[in-house]
This record gives structure tokens, C-alpha cells and sequence, in this order.
């Protein structure tokens, strides 16, 4: 895999995890440490910086044998070829196995749907993952099959070229029909378990279009609906984005309000689309899913929008 930096005195490490968003950072510095990327031949240390014009070379290593266990969990596929497949996640199933979701994931679910011709890119962990989305948030995401097709979707996301378009439920009435958000996002500073909008965090730009408008009633607060779409994918991006404009995703108990929402104790987000080009062929895919029924019912709750 090749990098081609583009900002002056970055160090290494951040360089590979902002420029290949599969790759974090504690990855990153693993591969350094085994003399992985180099810079003109020379291996880099994780400290080294590096500068506008700077090519990463990166040996990515075999991906060892998975030592998860393959799962026989229903898939929602969407799309699938010998390269790729795109599934459909319903809320509250965790992507990849982590400390207190050890099994009953997506990855558990893949092993079985796939076998072993998933990518290994991603490593033992997260076995052809291209880009992840948050337990409690539903919709698309694309598997890679094999290295090829995941390194040649990661450009996409590098380049921004691979779409990703959400539906959400927001509070309060976004007063414009349509807006950009470009704000860093970083770990909170005083939770490490949430994230933020902080000086110095990760460049993160989320576009939004206003799809229907609730006037606010002495019993119900107004409400939004929107389409976005990610320029970036930042950790929890969307979800951080909103609640920084003052206008919360509905259900959110981490960036919104702490008790059930229109009968919703996650948040009301949905990737609904994604378009990118296929690795091997370039031709443009496109691949859309409904709303789920938790969705459904919370439009049904607030019934006809404003005309």
C-alpha cells in the first residue's frame, strides 16, 4: 500500500491512521515498529515526521489465521460479488468482536456467511472490514473479500470519492434547508469515552439536507429530518456534528437527551446509501435500503410535516 502525505511535520504514526482510515493508530505503530513503511527505502519510526510529497510505502503482513468463531447470524445482504459485499446492519449489532462483545458480532456473522475469503487488511479482529458504523446505528456497510478490493476501497474513502448517505431525526428546526459542518472532532476532555468537537482533533466535514420539518407543539419539541452525508468518518462524526449545532440525533443518549425520545432509546440514524466504484471493474455501484421499522415508527409518532 503507498501513502502520499500531504501536511508538513505530521508524525508517521497519525500520518497512516489519518490517511488510511482502516489502519488506526496503535496499527500503525505496530507496523513501524516491524520496519513496515518506508520513506525512499528507509524504514520510519513512528515518531519520524514526514512532509507534503513524502510516498509511505507499507508491507502490510499476512493476516493470521482468524481465531473467531464463525456464527450463524441471519445477514441482510444488499450486494455481493467475488470481491465485495455490502449488508445491511440492524441496530444493535456490534461490527467486530471487542472486550464485552466477544462473539454475536457482524464478524462472527461474515466468517460464516464468507469462510475465509474475507480480506485481511483489517487484521484478525476485523477480517474485511473497509469502514465501521456504531452498534446502535443501522444501515450499509461494505466488506471487503480480499486485499485488492480493500485497499482499492480505502482509497475511495482516502479520496472521498466512496459516498456515504445517512437518514437522521434531529431535534429542534434546522432553519436552513441545507448546510456543511466542519468542525474537529477528539476525544472529549473530560470523558474519554465520548467524543468531541475540540481544537486540534481530526479534520471532520458532514454535509446535511433538510427531508421534512415538526413544529414544536406545548407538548412535543420541534423536530427534523435530514439526509447527510460524510466526507469524512470521524468516530461517532454525525452524532457529534448534530448535537455541536444544537440540534441532537432523537434517541441519542450519549450526545442528546439521557431519557427515551419518541419511544427511542438509541439514536434514529440509518446509512441508507452508499455509492463508490467497483475495485476491479471501476464501474459505479450504487446500493440503497429501506428505512428499518424503529425509523418507521418515529416518523408514524410524529406524524404529517410541515407542507
Amino acid at each position: 500500500m503507498t501513502l502520499l502525505c500531504d501536511r508538513a511535520g505530521e508524525r508517521a504514526d497519525a500520518a497512516i491512521a489519518r490517511l488510511a482510515p482502516e489502519i488506526t493508530r496503535s496499527a500503525a505503530q505496530r507496523l513501524l515498529a516491524g520496519g513496515c513503511v518506508l520513506r525512499g527505502g528507509v524504514p520510519l519510526k513512528k515518531s519520524d515526521a514526514v512532509n507534503p510529497g513524502d510516498r509511505l510505502e507499507l508491507t502490510l503482513p499476512e493476516a493470521a489465521p482468524v481465531g473467531i468463531e464463525a456464527q450463524n447470524i441471519p445477514l441482510d445482504v444488499c450486494y455481493e460479488d467475488s470481491d465485495l459485499v455490502v449488508i445491511n446492519k440492524p441496530r444493535g449489532l456490534v461490527v467486530h468482536p471487542a472486550p464485552g462483545h466477544e462473539d454475536g458480532t457482524l464478524v462472527n456473522a461474515l466468517l460464516h456467511h464468507c469462510g475465509q475469503s474475507l480480506s485481511g487488511v483489517g487484521g484478525e479482529l476485523r477480517p474485511g472490514i473497509v469502514h465501521r458504523i456504531d452498534k446502535d446505528t443501522s444501515g450499509l456497510l461494505i466488506v471487503a473479500k480480499n486485499d485488492f478490493a480493500h485497499n482499492a476501497l480505502s482509497a475511495q474513502l482516502q479520496d472521498h470519492s466512496l459516498h456515504r448517505v445517512y437518514e437522521a431525526i434531529v431535534r429542534g428546526n434546522l432553519r436552513q434547508d441545507s448546510g456543511t459542518v466542519s468542525a474537529p472532532i477528539g476525544r472529549h476532555p473530560a470523558d474519554r469515552k465520548r467524543m468531541a468537537v475540540v481544537a486540534g482533533g481530526r479534520e471532520a466535514t458532514t454535509h446535511y439536507t433538510v427531508l421534512a420539518r415538526w413544529a414544536g407543539t406545548a407538548q412535543q419539541p420541534a423536530y427534523t429530518r435530514l439526509q447527510l452525508q460524510l466526507e469524512t468518518g470521524r468516530t461517532h462524526q454525525i452524532r457529534v456534528h448534530m448535537a455541536y449545532l444544537g440540534h441532537p440525533v432523537v434517541g441519542d443518549p450519549v450526545y442528546g437527551a439521557k431519557k427515551p425520545e419518541l419511544g427511542q432509546t438509541a439514536q434514529v440514524l440509518h446509512a441508507r446509501e452508499l455509492v463508490f466504484r467497483h475495485p476491479r471493474s471501476g464501474e459505479l455501484v450504487r446500493v440503497q435500503c429501506e428505512l428499518p421499522d424503529y425509523f418507521l415508527e418515529v416518523l408514524r409518532r410524529l406524524g404529517e410535516p410541515e407542507a
